[in-house]
């Protein structure tokens, strides 16, 4: 039986299953392999899953242990672009010809970002600012340039005077100072656990980043097109 899962430390309270069961109508075991060490979650990959999403803190190692490998198969287009972007890897998929690592985190925020610039003439226009630097403001920042917008990016001290921008993606897991003085058209939130801008106008919220990676993630973990909600 095709079987997948999700590795990292902690993730014994994550929506990913739920997800995974809503998109295939539960037709395949998705499991949660939760592990402090990396070592252990990648045997256990190797050992039964066809293809495991990879969370913290397991993101960069999953990255750098897949391009080794590819590397050492002179096959490095095994590795997505998105990757290689960002140093992160949330997905990888045996194959073949060896082992695929790609970012979802990007691809997601990729799909949402390609519907709401339709709203200018040329993504030229468009300014984003991307208030983070961990994993997830790095797939935002590429997917963000990827599109065609100039981007702006801040670390969370650098935003206590404000940001205006056409869109802002706002990655940081809290409030911080500047919050309050943020100016754009659309707002999109990575955090959906315990979200802090919901009463912004025209706010994204985290879960509709997670849905669009999880609806792409899946279809490359599974090669079937995830059932839409």
């Amino acid at each position: 039986m095709r079987r997948f899962g999700l590795a990292g430390y902690p993730v014994r309270h994550s929506l990913s299953p739920e997800l995974f069961r809503e998109a295939y109508d539960g037709k395949y075991p998705y499991d949660l392999i939760e592990t402090s060490d990396f070592d252990e979650a990648w045997e256990r990959f190797l050992d039964g899953y066809e293809a495991i999403n990879v969370t913290m803190p397991f993101k960069t190692l999953a990255a750098d242990r897949a391009a080794m490998l590819a590397e050492q198969a002179g096959k490095p287009y095994l590795i997505g672009p998105e990757v290689r972007a960002t140093g992160a890897a949330n997905i990888l998929v045996k194959t073949p010809e060896g082992i695929v690592a790609r970012n979802s985190d990007y691809l997601g925020v990729r799909k949402i970002l390609s519907r709401i610039m339709d709203d200018w003439d040329s993504p030229a226009e468009v300014k984003i600012a991307v208030i983070g630097t961990g994993g997830a403001g790095r797939a935002a920042e590429a997917a963000a340039s990827d599109c065609g917008a100039a981007v702006s990016t801040y670390h969370h001290n650098e935003i206590s005077q404000g940001v205006r921008a056409d869109i802002i993606i706002y990655t940081l897991p809290e409030n911080v100072e500047g919050t309050d003085r943020l100016e754009c058209r659309y707002l999109l939130e990575a955090n959906y656990k315990n979200p802090c801008l919901t009463g912004h106008r025209n706010y994204i919220p985290g879960t509709e980043w997670l849905k669009a990676q999880a609806e792409c993630g899946y279809e490359l973990m599974t090669g079937e097109f995830a059932k839409s909600k």
